[in-house]
């Protein structure tokens, strides 16, 4: 009985130990887990603050960007605002002298228009009797063009004007002589067929031959002022018609007597 007493005592203490010994080790695995917890939830605060850093570095920097943008901005709106006050000082000119100027220059260039387009009605009446294969007079870009053909003016391959072109050269010099502020250009053309003779190389040279001659009429048989026209020699390289036919080569051998207003007045007006 006494040995069965100290047994059961021996064994109430060895379960006490057990009982013991496992206490702590289940607070110890809680204690690990909360500690697990709390350094995930402070790996996941630090992720979120780094990225907020991101942002607001990024924020930064485009504030940065904006600030100078609007500095440059501002530099340039002034600089523009110099440039304009500069010309205003410049200026002397006030809104109602500009409109007067305005006028001043519409009214010479319709009065130009006038000049011109009188010009052209003048030397179509005196030139009325030739026929429209022999020449022709327009207007385009603001001066007027007479069109000598060929037929009327020239033989074939020569220089020398006949008598009927002269007698159509001395009526439009004496519409020339009667009109001021026109300048004069006669200008050469021919077909493209070359031509090599004693007297010409090339086309370039029968051109400017042929214009050479009607500036001498015009001028020295007819009076009109040397200092007022030129002579150009265009060869084959400003046809009006195509070369592959006989009309169209025809119609390229011509003598353009080129009159243009003078400007020199305008040109004053716009210098000022």
């Amino acid at each position: 009985m006494k040995k069965t007493f100290h047994f059961l005592g021996l064994l109430t203490l060895i379960i006490s130990l057990s009982l013991m010994s496992c206490g702590p080790s289940k607070k110890l695995v809680l204690s690990e887990a909360r500690v697990d917890k709390l350094q995930k939830d402070n790996a996941d605060k630090q992720s979120q603050l780094d990225n907020t850093q991101s942002q607001l570095n990024d924020c930064n920097s485009k504030v940065k960007n904006l600030n100078q943008s609007t500095t440059s901005l501002q530099n340039e709106n002034a600089s523009v605002l110099n440039d304009l006050r500069a010309l205003s000082a410049e200026s002397k000119m006030t809104i109602a002298d500009q409109a007067k100027r305005l006028q001043t220059l519409q009214n010479m260039i319709q009065a130009q228009k006038d000049v011109m387009s009188k010009l052209k009605n003048s030397i179509s009446d005196a030139l009325m009797k030739y026929k429209t294969d022999e020449l022709s007079v327009y207007t385009k870009d603001g001066n007027v063009y007479v069109s000598l053909q060929e037929k009327l003016l020239f033989k074939s391959g020569s220089d020398v004007v006949d008598p009927k072109g002269k007698e159509a050269l001395k009526s439009l010099a004496q519409v020339l002589n009667s009109t001021k502020d026109i300048t004069v250009m006669i200008e050469g053309h021919t077909d493209n067929v070359p031509i090599k003779t004693n007297l010409f190389k090339d086309n370039w040279d029968l051109s400017t031959a042929r214009a050479t001659s009607i500036v001498r009429i015009l001028t020295k048989d007819n009076g009109f002022d040397s200092n007022r026209i030129t002579a150009a020699g265009r060869g084959e390289f400003h046809p009006v018609q195509p070369n592959e036919t006989t009309e169209g080569r025809a119609s390229n051998r011509r003598t353009e007597v080129i009159l243009s207003p003078d400007l020199k007045e305008l040109y004053k007006l716009l210098d000022q």
